[in-house]
């Protein structure tokens, strides 16, 4: 007679919920808040972690943004009302070695850098997971929208059901062993507004709170601003050249400017619209042209992390889709390995605005999967 399978609880251990412990990744937002309340509700051995990521004085505070002052209360008394252990961790330095002075070297050699990134894959999901671990956790679960299923091969990262809330751009760099440790408990929801309710039911404070829409040492959007306050004397004038070498004018900084922009650019009076399609930092031009020249084929990348069942270099190609934007859709691509961790990505419709310094996404074409992705380093 055969045994029945032993019988998996919803964060998919053989064991009750009163015996395994998930530590939760908590920004004090209504998505991590819910997915803390819904695992204490069904029993888990929740302990809630929030972490302290930069100064929060005046030079870069920012009211909701992620895991400033408030949303540390609003974290610790979400974590009270739900009755879990609640925990802030200063992870300061840690954050501005990781990811803010990247961010900050980056953007001044002309490259458009997306710190989200960095942070998960360097802080949230190197150091706080091994945080989770030394405290004898199972498994770490955030209020990421993406979706962790179990394949033929282990754990694979699908996109969130609801496309619209997708995060799966920025979560690319997730390796299998961390898949391996991770939850995301929100990915299957069907929209932001079931998450609301499900706060709301919760009797959570924070059910109505905005979403926070910048980076979060980032106010208002304006990146210049805090790159000169990060690198003093960053924004040194220089010449705006047309692409045929003309003159067209001068400018503060090539900081104040990125790949495609078209607007502000102090240039009026010229009969076509022009675009910024390379910033030459060293010798401080912003290079503009017509919108054409903003069309990119192909992309080199790098610093590619793969979460296929076989080996990248297994292929000689691979056709997939990819994102060279959060906010663009997949693109049919195809992917030539170089090496483990280098690739020639050429797009079979060619995409306007591709700038060094984002990423670029890899994702199945037959399903929800992603399948890793790299960084895109030059134009």
């Amino acid at each position: 007679m055969a045994l029945d399978a032993p019988k998996l609880n919803s964060l998919g251990f053989t064991k009750p919920p009163s015996e395994t412990r998930v530590v939760v990744a908590m920004s004090g937002g209504v998505d991590s808040s819910v997915v803390a309340a819904q695992l204490a509700e069904e029993g888990y051995d929740v302990v809630g972690v929030t972490l302290q990521l930069y100064d929060h004085g005046a030079a870069l505070a920012k009211k909701g943004a992620c895991c400033a002052g408030i949303d540390i209360h609003d974290a610790r008394r979400v974590a009270e009302d739900m009755g879990f252990p609640h925990y802030v961790l200063d992870y300061e330095n840690i954050f501005k070695d990781a990811v803010i002075d990247e961010f900050a070297d980056s953007y001044l050699a002309g490259a458009t850098p997306v710190p989200c990134i960095r942070c998960n894959e360097r802080v949230k999901f190197k150091d706080l997971l091994e945080t989770a671990r030394d405290l004898d956790a199972d498994c770490m679960a955030t209020g990421h929208y993406i979706q962790r299923k179990m394949g033929a091969h282990g754990p694979e990262l699908h996109s969130a059901e609801d496309a619209n809330r997708d995060q799966s751009y920025f979560l690319f760099s997730t390796t299998p062993e961390q898949l391996d440790y991770l939850r995301f408990p929100l990915g299957h929801l069907p929209s932001k507004d079931a998450t609301r309710e499900l706060a709301a039911r919760y009797g959570l404070q924070v059910a109505d709170k905005p979403d926070s829409q910048d980076i979060c040492f980032v106010p208002n959007g304006n990146y210049a601003s805090v790159i000169e306050k990060l690198r003093p004397g960053a924004a040194e004038p220089g010449e705006i050249v047309h692409a045929d070498g003309r003159v067209l004018g001068t400018h503060d900084g090539v900081i104040h400017y990125t790949i495609g922009q078209r607007r502000g650019l102090g240039i009026g009076g010229l009969s076509d619209p022009l675009y910024v399609v390379r910033l030459d930092v060293d010798a401080k031009q912003v290079i503009v042209g017509p919108k054409e020249m903003l069309s990119t084929r192909v992309i080199p990348v790098r610093e590619i992390n793969w979460l296929g069942d076989t080996a990248f270099t297994s292929q000689s190609e691979w056709h997939v889709a990819v994102k060279v934007r959060s906010t663009r859709p997949p693109r049919e691509a195809i992917i030539r390995p170089l090496s483990a961790t280098e690739a020639e990505v050429e797009l079979l419709t060619p995409e306007e605005g591709v700038s060094p310094g984002q990423a670029c996404v890899f994702y199945a074409t037959d399903s929800s999967r992603i399948l890793g992705g790299g960084w895109i380093w030059r134009g």
